[in-house]
């Protein structure tokens, strides 16, 4: 009997039974809710920002896995880099020696954040936000940290803890004793800062859920103030980072601003290896391990692994050697200038909003009689119908993948892989500017897809 292992024949062999397998033995809602909406796809292979199912159809990436893929699937020098440090055959994670590679990455990560001296490499976004928690509580000595309202952070007991959204919240008390405040807020912070416990305010610079900016002057004025009361400031760029929306990092649109503690992942890993990092000054770094006998006081078993810090490397190449920062400023103005000039022409089109290849499209009520009756209707259902609405016929009619910015929010947000080109935004607009048309007709497939999703939405209460 044979002992070789050959994944493209178990693939062939099993590959069909995907959702069978995924309903049985993993989260059973995930297949019930594709299948509800027809996004029970099946995708044969990807390249770049496309995939493409067993008939050879192209189907556009608009989610970019969440943002995980920064480059795109399958990007060449990444997946070399992947297989060069396979070939080497490194001693790697003898957790006893110090290897090249995590020195390599985090050099290369810290020249562009200048003002930053030391990196904690763990294996996700949510285990670089735990890691900032951690040594921000450690280094001021104090227990409470802030967070703003509506924000994402993870999914992890310390990051759920400053996680803004009740949804994900609810049932999995009791949490750190963390402390919401507004975004913008500025005479909310400064309330709990005066409480002399807070050692920390964590931002996103964009919020993930409804993409929604901080104010302009925010980020520095909440900066002076954290540094008045001896208190950090923790940008999470775990999505908006690495060029995503026109800058390396989402707080250098603003002058002055320089977070204490930094935290990145997705993008780093070309969508390949998980990895996340801690960006932090050095003077942190040294409280929380100050002395020999603190040396694994904060470790990740799989973290700089050899497969992870080659991926990271080959994605900061990538980007620098492609120019892709300057490339999303450029496309992303395109693609947002173009779906704003649609709101005059559709009064469902509420706002377009966001930096670079973070844009978040908001839908709102209408004016006129007839489809403000549908659009209470669906309001009366389930807050959030509406985009799903047009979420679904993207997929179907025109095979563009987008999602729904949050929970309960007529909200699309827009994370392609920031190599998407001019004839992916054409195709886009063209899509979302056909189906918008139907939605406007005021009868059609999409309403009737309305009525299904309303049931649904029902039907779950």
């Amino acid at each position: 009997m044979s002992t070789e292992f050959d994944l493209g024949a178990l693939l062939a062999e099993r590959g069909a039974e995907r959702y069978e397998l995924h309903t049985r033995y993993l989260n059973p809602q995930l297949p019930r809710m594709l299948h509800t909406i027809g996004f029970d796809k099946v995708y044969e292979r990807a390249e770049g920002a496309h995939f493409f199912d067993a008939d050879g159809n192209d189907h556009l990436d608009m989610l970019a896995g969440f943002g995980v893929m920064g480059l795109g699937r399958h990007h060449p020098v990444v997946r070399k880099a992947l297989h060069d440090v396979l070939d080497l055959d490194l001693a790697d994670l003898t957790r006893f020696d110090c290897q090249p590679l995590p020195g390599l990455l985090a050099e290369r990560l810290l020249t562009h954040s200048p003002h930053l001296d030391r990196v904690f490499f763990g294996n996700s976004g949510t285990e670089a936000v735990e890691t900032a928690l951690k040594f921000a509580r450690y280094a001021t000595g104090r227990p409470r940290v802030l967070y703003c309202d509506h924000a994402f952070h993870g999914l992890t007991t310390g990051s759920l803890s400053v996680n803004g959204e009740s949804g994900f919240r609810d049932g999995f008390a009791p949490l750190l004793p963390d402390t919401p405040v507004p975004l913008g807020d500025l005479d909310a912070l400064a309330r709990e800062l005066k409480k002399g416990d807070v050692a920390a305010l964590i931002v996103e610079p964009i919020q993930g859920k409804g993409v929604h900016e901080a104010p302009p002057g925010y980020l520095r004025a909440a900066q002076e103030l954290l540094h008045r009361h001896k208190a950090l400031l923790i940008a999470d760029e775990v999505q908006t980072g690495l060029g995503r929306t026109g800058d390396f990092y989402a707080y250098q649109h603003e002058d002055g601003v320089e977070p204490d503690l930094v935290c990145v992942a997705k993008a780093l890993s070309g969508g390949y290896v998980p990895v996340g990092a801690t960006l932090g000054r050095d003077w942190i770094f040294k409280k929380v391990y100050s002395s020999m006998d603190r040396v694994l006081v904060h470790s990740a078993s799989f973290g700089a692994n050899a497969q992870a810090m080659a991926c990271g490397l080959a994605v900061l190449s990538v980007m620098e050697n492609e120019q892709i920062v300057a490339g999303v400023r450029t496309t992303g103005e395109l693609l947002k200038s173009r779906l704003a000039a649609l709101i005059d022409r559709y009064e469902l089109l509420a706002d377009v909003r966001g930096r670079g290849l973070m844009i978040g499209i908001e839908f709102g009520r209408p004016s006129s009689l007839k489809l403000r009756g549908r659009w209470t209707m669906l309001q009366a259902a389930r807050k959030g119908l509406f985009a799903q609405m047009v979420v679904v016929p993207l997929l179907q009619r025109h095979r563009i993948l987008t999602q729904v910015s949050g929970d309960h929010l007529e909200v699309i947000k827009l994370i392609p892989p920031l190599i998407i080109d001019e004839a992916d935004v054409d195709r886009f607009v063209a899509a979302f500017t056909a189906v918008m048309d139907d939605a406007h007709s005021g009868g059609g497939l999409m309403w009737d897809f309305g009525k299904t999703l309303i049931k649904q939405a029902v039907a779950g209460r």
